[in-house]
């Protein structure tokens, strides 16, 4: 009985040690791509927010290193850009959302009273309900968005708000938690870049 015993302890300790071997070793192997991929991920979102086109993952790399800037201002980064003679400026936000952290980008414009665009790098959110927040219809109706304060959300159960002077928009029809929480997150983001914009 106490063989067994030492058996089952010893044959659970090399079970474990191989499978963390082996997941170690695909880490290491996968780990350069794997940034490849979250870099490309981001600039992807600020390509989109900024509503610059792109034919692929080459193109979008090559207008990002050619057309796109990096710059700190009031303790805050921003990717920025020049487009019909008027600068953008991009800010990569991270918030709750209901189950877990929503990253993504809003872009701005250069008197901060209009949303440019916005695009999400990640996301927890229920597939099909709060993850629909990734779905072009959502995104579409923040771009052009009057913000001279905040954005407020509705529950009209219309597919999407097409106004653009009327500072709101639309939520998720089954996903009401995900779009306050959402709201809540692009709100304290267009509050974090006021502050530092109009402290320069």
């Amino acid at each position: 009985m106490k063989e067994n015993k030492i058996y089952t302890i010893i044959f659970t300790f090399v079970i474990s040690f191989l499978f963390v071997l082996i997941l170690s070793i695909i880490n290491s192997m996968t780990y350069d791509k794997i940034l490849e991929n979250q870099n490309f991920s981001k600039i992807r979102a600020i390509l989109n927010s900024m509503g610059i086109e792109y034919k692929d993952e080459k193109d979008a790399i090559k207008i990002f290193n050619s057309k796109i800037d990096q710059i700190e201002i009031g303790g805050l980064k921003f990717y920025t850009t020049t487009l019909n003679g008027e600068k953008i400026y991009s800010y990569i936000f991270s918030g709750s959302g209901l189950w877990g952290t929503i990253t993504g980008v809003i872009s701005v414009n250069e008197s901060i009273d209009r949303i440019v665009g916005i695009d999400i790098i990640s996301q927890n959110e229920t597939p099909g309900l709060g993850g629909r927040i990734e779905e072009d219809w959502f995104k579409q109706q923040f771009k052009g968005e009057l913000v001279k304060d905040k954005i407020k959300i509705k529950v009209s159960g219309a597919s999407s708000d097409f106004n653009k002077e009327n500072s709101s928009v639309d939520a998720i029809t089954g996903a009401t938690l995900t779009s306050r929480f959402f709201i809540n997150i692009i709100n304290d983001s267009l509050e974090k870049i006021r502050n530092a914009l109009r402290s320069e």
